[in-house]
C-alpha cells in the first residue's frame, strides 16, 4: 500500500484532481460553458450540438436563407473502396465462404463471415472519420493520455481501480454518429476536445478517440467490451508503463495475435518521467524487442509498421509529437482499409490448413488406369476374352474338324459323369467368388480415393472419401447388369462373349458363350472352303473304303491300288484340314478374344467413370476453385511457388 501511494504522489497529482477545491470546480464549469478568457468553447456532446444547431437556424432566418440550405448533399462519405485492391479480396473471401459452407463447419468460416460483415459495414459509414481506441492495462495511464490528446479532461483519473468502466469517445468533428452507434458507444459518453485552430489540431480533424476500459481490469464485463471493441476500431494505441511493459496477459492475449495490424497500431511507453537518465531508451529497446518476437514489426526507417514512442501524458512530454502521429495518420485517411485488410489477412491464415495442400493432389492418367485395370479385373475382362478365344477356335474345330474325331470327342463327353455339372460349375459363380469381386471392387475405389486426397487438406480430402464411397455403393450390382447385358448383345448380334455375373472368377466369365448357342462367333471367308474340304475328305474315305469293300464281296473286280490311295488321301487330307483350320483360326480368334476384352473393359470403366471417377474428378475441380479463391485472398501462391 505504501509503494502504490508513493506511485500516485510521483505522477499522479494531476489525477487527483476529483478533490478539487469548490473555486476550482465553478472554473471547470466555466470552462465547459466556453466562458474561459482565450476564448474556447468546450462542446458537450449532443446538447452542445443541439444549440449550435439552433445558433445556424437563427443565422440563416437573419440571413433570409432556409435552415440547411446551404448542405446540398450529406455530410458523411461512405468507403466505397472503388479502386483498392481490398474490394477483390473481400469478393474473393465472400465467393471463397459461399463455395465452402457445403464442405467445411460453421464454425471453420465463422471468423471470415464476421470479417465480412464488418467489412461490410465500415464500408457504409463516414470515411471521412478514423476511429482509433486507446487501450491499456490498470495504472498505465491511458486516461491521462486520452485527456491530454483532447486537451481536456473527460475521461476519469484517480487512484481508484477500475477507473473506466465503459468506453468514452471523443470526435474532433461531426458525422462519426454511425461509426460511434456502432460501437455501441451512448450519447451521454460522446464527447468533443478543445481546439486552438493550430496545425496539429487541423490535421486532428476526423479523429475519432475511444478510451476503453483497462484489458486487466478484474471486471469480466470491462474485459468483455474491451475485446468487443477492440474488434471493430479503425486502430489501437497501446499504452504501457515501465512497471507492466512486458506483461504475459498483454502480449500472449493482445499483442501477439494482433500482430498482423502492426499499421494500425501504436505502442507508446508512458510514464517516462519515472525514469531517469538513459532508462527511457533501455526500457524502450527492450519493448521494441518483445514486439519483434511477438512477431509485429516495428516501423522504423520508412518501413510499415507499429509505431512505438515513448512520453509523459502527465508532464506532456512526447504528447505533440504524438498528436502530429495522429495527425499524419488521420489525413492518410487508410487506417479502415489497412484494418480491414489486416482482418483478412487474420482470417486467411486460420484457413490455410483447410485449403491448402501439401502437394499437388487430382487424378493423373496413372491413377485413372490402375483404376479401370482394377474395375476390368474385378469384372473379369481379361478372362472373359480368353473364353471368347477358346470358344472361337471350338467351334472352328466343330466346323473343320474330321467327323470321326468329332464322334469320338462326343462320346467321351457322354461318359463323363456330372459332365453337366462342370458346366454348370463354370456358368454359376460360387459365393465366396462373387463376395471376391465386390472386394475388388471396393479396394480398387479406395485406391483411386487415397491417390486423388494424397496431399489434400482434411476437410477436403474426407469430401472426395465420402463422394467416392457413395458412387461405389451399387458399383458391384452396376457391373453386373453390364456383364448380363453384354452377354445379351453378344446373343442377338454374334459380336461379343456372354460374361455372366461381374463377381465371378475367372472360370466363369466364358458362362454365356459356353452356355448360349445364340453366341456364335463371326466366320472367315476362308470357312465354307475349309468346311467343303474337309467334307471331300470324308467323301474321299467313304468311297475309298465302299469301292475296297464291293472288292472283297466280289462285286467289283479286283484293284486294291487306286481305292486305297482314294482312302488313304481322305484318312491324310481330313486330320491335315483340321490342323490347317486350326493353324489359320489361331490369329481370328486371338483378335476376337481381344475384341471382347477391350468391349468388356471399355465398358467397366464407363461405368466406374460415370459413378466414382466423374463425381471424384468434379470434388477435386471445385477444391481447386476455392485454392484459386483463396490464392485471391491471400495474394500469395498456396503452394509457396
Amino acid at each position: 500500500m505504501t509503494a502504490v501511494t508513493d506511485q500516485g504522489r510521483d505522477h499522479g497529482q494531476g489525477e487527483q484532481r476529483e478533490q478539487r477545491e469548490p473555486g476550482e470546480e465553478r472554473e471547470q464549469e466555466e470552462a465547459e460553458r466556453g466562458d474561459l478568457k482565450d476564448g474556447r468553447r468546450w462542446d458537450d456532446g449532443l446538447i452542445a450540438r443541439r444549440a449550435a444547431e439552433a445558433e445556424a437556424e437563427q443565422e440563416g432566418a437573419e440571413a433570409g436563407q432556409a435552415p440547411g440550405a446551404d448542405e446540398a448533399g450529406p455530410q458523411v462519405e461512405a468507403y466505397g473502396l472503388p479502386g483498392s485492391p481490398l474490394r477483390p479480396r473481400l469478393d474473393a473471401l465472400r465467393e471463397l465462404v459461399g463455395l465452402s459452407r457445403a464442405r467445411l463447419e460453421g464454425g471453420t468460416l465463422a471468423e471470415a463471415g464476421r470479417v465480412l460483415d464488418e467489412a461490410s459495414a465500415r464500408q457504409r459509414l463516414s470515411s471521412r472519420h478514423t476511429v482509433v481506441a486507446i487501450a491499456g492495462a490498470t495504472g498505465s495511464g491511458k486516461s491521462t493520455l486520452f485527456n491530454a490528446l483532447a486537451g481536456v479532461q473527460i475521461s476519469d483519473t484517480g487512484l481508484r481501480r477500475p477507473t473506466t468502466s465503459a468506453p468514452i469517445a471523443c470526435s474532433w468533428t461531426d458525422g462519426a454518429a454511425g461509426l460511434l452507434d456502432r460501437l455501441a458507444i451512448p450519447g451521454r459518453l460522446r464527447r468533443r476536445p478543445v481546439q486552438g485552430g493550430t496545425a496539429t489540431d487541423e490535421a486532428l480533424q476526423g479523429l475519432v478517440l475511444v478510451d476503453l476500459p483497462d484489458h486487466d481490469s478484474a471486471a469480466t464485463g470491462h474485459r468483455e467490451q474491451v475485446d468487443r471493441v477492440l474488434g471493430l476500431v479503425d486502430a489501437v494505441i497501446w499504452v504501457v508503463d515501465p512497471e507492466k511493459y512486458a506483461d504475459a496477459a498483454l502480449h500472449e492475449r493482445y499483442l501477439r495475435p494482433l500482430a498482423g495490424h502492426a499499421e494500425v497500431s501504436f505502442v507508446v511507453l508512458n510514464q517516462i518521467d519515472r525514469l531517469a537518465g538513459e532508462a527511457a531508451d533501455l526500457v524502450l529497446d527492450d519493448l521494441r524487442r518483445l514486439l519483434d518476437e511477438d512477431g509485429m514489426a516495428v516501423g522504423e526507417h520508412g518501413e510499415p509498421g507499429a509505431t512505438v514512442i515513448s512520453l509523459s501524458a502527465l508532464t506532456g512530454t512526447g504528447v505533440g509529437d504524438l498528436r502530429e502521429l495522429l495527425g499524419r495518420f488521420v489525413q492518410a485517411r487508410t487506417a479502415a482499409t489497412r484494418r480491414l485488410s489486416a482482418d483478412v489477412d487474420a482470417a486467411a491464415a486460420r484457413l490455410r490448413p483447410v485449403y491448402v495442400a501439401d502437394g499437388r493432389p487430382g487424378l493423373g492418367e496413372r491413377a485413372r488406369e490402375e483404376f479401370t485395370d482394377r474395375l476390368a479385373e474385378a469384372v473379369g475382362a481379361a478372362a472373359a476374352g480368353q473364353a471368347a478365344e477358346r470358344e472361337w477356335r471350338r467351334n472352328a474345330g466343330r466346323a473343320c474338324g474330321t467327323p470321326w474325331l468329332r464322334l469320338w470327342r462326343w462320346y467321351e463327353s457322354t461318359r463323363q459323369l456330372g459332365g453337366g455339372l462342370d458346366l454348370m460349375a463354370q456358368v454359376l459363380a460360387p459365393p465366396e467368388e462373387e463376395l471376391t469381386a465386390r472386394q475388388r471392387v471396393e479396394q480398387a475405389v479406395r485406391k483411386l480415393a487415397n491417390d486423388a486426397v494424397d496431399g489434400l487438406p482434411t476437410p477436403w480430402a474426407q469430401a472426395v472419401r465420402e463422394t467416392a464411397v457413395s458412387g461405389a455403393k451399387g458399383l458391384p450390382e452396376a457391373l453386373d447388369d453390364l456383364s448380363r447385358n453384354a452377354q445379351a448383345g453378344a446373343g442377338g448380334g454374334g459380336r461379343g462373349p456372354g460374361v455372366q455375373g461381374s463377381g465371378s472368377g475367372s472360370a466363369g466369365k466364358a458362362g454365356g458363350a459356353v452356355g448360349g448357342r445364340a453366341a456364335r462367333p463371326p466366320r472367315p471367308a476362308w470357312w465354307p472352303a475349309a468346311v467343303l474340304a474337309q467334307a471331300s475328305m470324308t467323301l474321299l474315305q467313304i468311297f475309298g473304303g465302299l469301292w475296297l469293300l464291293g472288292q472283297i464281296v466280289g462285286v467289283l473286280e479286283p484293284g486294291l491300288l487306286t481305292p486305297a490311295l482314294l482312302m488313304l488321301a481322305g484318312v491324310v487330307g481330313g486330320p491335315l484340314v483340321e490342323w490347317s483350320c486350326a493353324a489359320a483360326a489361331r490369329g481370328p480368334a486371338r483378335r476376337y478374344g481381344q475384341e471382347a476384352e477391350r468391349r468388356l473393359r471399355e465398358a467397366a470403366a464407363g461405368c466406374g467413370r460415370a459413378r466414382v471417377l466423374d463425381p471424384v474428378a468434379a470434388e477435386l475441380a471445385r477444391y481447386r476453385e476455392v485454392r484459386e479463391r483463396y490464392v485471391a485472398v491471400t495474394e500469395l501462391s498456396t503452394t509457396g511457388g
